[in-house]
């Protein structure tokens, strides 16, 4: 790992200590790197191996599906210290299908990897997080806040993460943990970029009705998770924040095909 920057050891973040899953690629990768900018001693969380070592970060190759997957993240925190500061539950999966479309594989799938997984890690972290207001982040998304053609098992997951994120607020608040989440629009990544830029039913229904004239990119997720995480969130829990250039307020959303 390269020596922190002037900025790094004297950032927001500094001397704490953050676990961001889903970190090899997208919008887990931005927030490790924003965290990691501002001070923070990050351990990205993945399963690819090669995009994990390109990070240049502390980190762990591990399947969060698998059943194991929380012990195994515990352990390599405790490696790094006796406590944690910051869990960004970022790690996801989704497909443009219809329930009919859906096997059980897949559905089961999608279900374990967006919500049963976050549910466990963060079952497991919590006697980790024992430091003056730890904050967890859950990644959501617009799918999960309105009813959309194509999402439908996905945006259930997502949805569910939505009120996991509030009930985990509730019952960690008075511990002096801060739970919140952020859900994305159209935001450029790896795992969507095909749908950008060759799907016309995606173009026409998401991409061409963003308000804000484009699609968004992942530093600019990241920059609200790492709000989410400093001290100028310290009064707001509960709440996943929609970073999506408008899309979702001004529902300009067809329907149909």
């Amino acid at each position: 790992m390269t020596s922190p920057s002037p900025l790094s050891a004297h950032g927001r973040f500094a001397g704490q200590l953050a676990i961001v899953t889903g970190a090899a690629s997208g919008l887990g990768r931005a927030s490790a790197l924003r965290l990691a900018e501002e001070g923070a001693n990050v351990l990205a969380v993945d399963r690819n191996a090669d995009a994990l070592a390109e990070l240049d970060l502390p980190s762990l190759c591990v399947d969060l599906s698998e059943t194991g997957a929380p012990d195994a993240v515990v352990q390599r925190v405790r490696e790094m210290g006796t406590s944690a500061d910051i869990l960004v539950n970022n790690a996801g999966l989704g497909d443009l299908k219809t329930l009919e479309e859906t096997d059980d594989a897949l559905m089961d799938l999608t279900l374990t990897v967006n919500l049963r997984s976050v549910l466990r890690l963060t079952r497991s972290m919590l006697p980790l997080l024992t430091t003056p207001g730890a904050r967890i982040v859950n990644t959501s998304s617009i799918f999960g806040e309105i009813g959309f053609p194509r999402s439908t098992v996905y945006a259930v997951s997502k949805a569910a993460l939505s009120q996991f994120t509030r009930q985990l607020a509730a019952d960690l608040g008075p511990r002096g943990i801060r739970v919140n989440g952020v859900a994305p629009g159209v935001i450029e990544t790896p795992s969507n970029s095909h749908f950008i830029h060759n799907d016309p039913w995606y173009r026409r229904h998401m991409v061409d009705t963003v308000p804000a004239g484009r699609v968004g990119q992942p530093p600019e997720i990241a920059s609200v998770v790492a709000f989410l995480c400093s001290d100028d969130a310290s009064y707001v829990a509960g709440h996943t924040i929609v970073v999506d250039g408008g899309w979702l307020v001004t529902k300009l959303v067809g329907h149909g095909e």
